[in-house]
């Protein structure tokens, strides 16, 4: 089958100059995906319904156009160097301590200001691959926000005919480093973003979740799911227990917490439903964990896709990650790239229809 053409559109201009595109990529379901190139923004995922109605589920900007005056909520960004928080915005490799850009309170979150969410990518469209593939490249210097090495960043968005978003991220670097890269939309399966994603049905197969502080630093350990409102291993509406008294709940204001997730290697993670719209999405991944955020902070004067004030808690982000500070906790595994080593990993979303 002859690969339709992926479609590419000026938005906007950076005030550089440097022009921002937006490029369309349909496989032959019908299914759809958009990303531009600042940030790597997935700016939109349609999808059909049970009666096979196609709809936009990625939370975002109505107005490609808008993100390029800012993206305070990681619409759809690729995050980096390092994914989630780092307490107090330093960490140290082989007795060295590195000072990062602190934009969150005193740690610093999804790389700092000058994180790859806000970069220009470069990006191709590979020829003569069996799916529709966009390659974006990033080489972030040597210090750039803090972070130690020249970093070259390629991240890979496939769209295959089995109606799958595959995400492939590979990085190499000069000097040792930290690294962890991750995607950061926002999902609302219901296709109505005036919404809230409280009927979203998840099954997760994780055994047991990370706690934080008030901060939402790790607190170091990880921590059973069992009678908790974490406990996702039964498929569980997301609102069930989002508004409990449980001390977990109460700190990070519904969910904010990373889940760990069962075996190991590449895996099938589980997967959220939504009854109404008939629309599934699963998730599988070959990381540890994954944050998962129930929008708990989207409130705000900021017009989303329904032109109206973004609403808390109308999007849901599946974060497949390291976990969260992890150079700063002893307890959890590093992740640390050197030179001469590549690191890789892959996340795939897949979305199917129960009618």
């Amino acid at each position: 089958m002859t690969i339709k053409p992926i479609n590419i559109q000026t938005i906007g201009e950076m005030p550089d100059g440097t022009l921002v595109k937006e490029f369309t990529l349909t496989n032959q379901n019908g299914m759809s995906l958009k990303v531009i190139n600042l940030g790597g923004i997935i700016t939109s995922v349609s999808t059909p319904d049970k009666n096979g109605v196609f709809q936009d589920i990625i939370l975002g900007y109505s107005d490609s156009a808008d993100y390029i005056l800012g993206n305070p909520n990681y619409f759809g960004a690729i995050i980096g160097p390092y994914a989630n928080r780092i307490a107090g915005g330093k960490f140290k490799i082989n007795h060295q301590v590195y000072n990062l850009e602190v934009n969150d309170g005193e740690n610093t979150l999804h790389g700092g200001n000058s994180g790859f969410h806000n970069q220009i990518w470069d990006v191709e469209i590979l020829q003569n691959t069996v799916f529709q593939t966009l390659k974006l490249t990033y080489i972030s210097p040597d210090g750039k926000g803090g972070f130690p090495g020249n970093l070259k960043v390629i991240v890979y968005y496939t769209l295959t005919n089995n109606d799958e978003l595959q995400i492939t991220y590979q990085a190499t670097t000069d000097k040792t480093s930290i690294i962890n890269l991750t995607q950061h939309a926002y999902f609302n399966l219901s296709g109505d973003f005036s919404k809230e994603i409280l009927d979203h049905e998840c099954q997760f197969n994780a055994s047991s979740f990370i706690p934080i502080d008030k901060n939402a630093i790790p607190l170091g350990n990880v921590k059973s799911v069992e009678n908790s409102a974490f406990d996702f291993r039964i498929s569980k509406k997301i609102g069930e227990h989002i508004n409990s008294e449980e001390e977990q709940i109460q700190v990070g204001k519904g969910y904010d917490h990373t889940m760990v997730m069962d075996g190991a290697g590449f895996r099938y993670f589980g997967e959220i439903f939504h009854t109404t719209s008939g629309r599934i999405m699963q998730i599988f991944s070959d990381q540890p964990g994954f944050q998962l955020y129930s929008g708990n902070h989207l409130e705000s004067d900021i017009r989303c896709k329904t032109d109206e004030k973004l609403k808390k808690r109308t999007g849901f982000c599946i974060e497949t990650q390291a976990f969260p500070d992890s150079p700063n906790q002893a307890e959890f595994p590093k992740f640390i790239l050197n030179p001469n080593e590549t690191y890789r990993t892959k996340t795939v979303f897949k979305f199917l229809i129960n009618k």
